[in-house]
């Protein structure tokens, strides 16, 4: 089992407490509330904690953006996003722990039919302002136009939009709750790697420490256990990593 050196120790919790940043905003990670929130995210927290030697607390946050800035101004010592390169340049990130996806939903009537229809002048998209399909949509998408909103599904409602995007699970279920009126583009405009990260001043020896302990998190069964008991399918488990990754 790995456990951290002091070094270590005193370079992630050195007022003696790790701080986590956690995404309740994302109800595949974590569930809960605030005074008791449960989730992968929470369990391996409090697995890195105990591997440290010391207590955690979880700071909770309704959306990424959020759980980001308490990372990148120094309130949190380690978060739990998703890999992009926009919060790269503040986070050091570990291997994904699990890969979910990103897909769209859009009216019963619309003639989008696929994800790759989406990117079409004229075409606008509600997303989560700050979310990691935001971030990645705004870099990639071409012709179509993205919509911030606190809650991509309302900007979607609201502005009468031609598309919403962002998780499979809650919006699938967005989908269930209004049949006949939208429906789900199945395949997936991304996939959305989750990760643990921490500071970019953090030492090598810090971020190594934390990759470790995700890989062997992955391998002996806690991740996949952790998504059982919160009701989420282990298939998005994430892949070992590749060697020297």
């Amino acid at each position: 089992m790995e456990i951290a050196s002091a070094s270590v120790v005193e370079d992630l919790a050195s007022a003696g407490v790790l701080r986590a940043s956690i995404n309740l905003g994302n109800p595949v990670l974590a569930q809960g509330t605030p005074a008791d929130p449960r989730g992968v995210t929470v369990d391996i927290a409090r697995e890195i904690g105990r591997r440290l030697g010391v207590p955690v607390e979880l700071l909770c946050f309704d959306a990424a953006r959020k759980s980001f800035e308490a990372m990148a101004s120094g309130r949190a010592d380690i978060c739990f996003l998703a890999i992009e390169p926009a919060r790269e340049t503040e986070v050091a990130f570990t291997a994904p722990y699990v890969v979910i996806e990103g897909v769209y939903a859009v009216p019963v009537g619309s003639a989008l039919d696929c994800a790759a229809d989406v990117d079409r002048p004229g075409v606008r998209i509600g997303v989560k302002q700050g979310s990691a399909y935001d971030l990645f949509l705004s870099r990639t998408l071409r012709q179509a136009t993205v919509v911030r909103g606190d809650e991509g599904v309302e900007v979607f409602r609201t502005q009468g939009l031609d598309a919403a995007a962002g998780i499979r699970q809650p919006l699938t279920e967005f989908v269930a709750a209004n049949a006949g009126e939208v429906r789900l583009i199945e395949d997936r405009f991304m996939e959305i790697r989750q990760a643990v990260g921490t500071s970019r001043k953090c030492t090598p020896e810090t971020v190594r420490f934390l990759h470790d302990v995700v890989e062997e998190l992955k391998s002996d069964g806690f991740v996949a256990d952790s998504l059982c008991r919160s009701h989420q399918s282990e298939t998005l488990l994430a892949p070992p990593a590749r060697m020297g990754g």
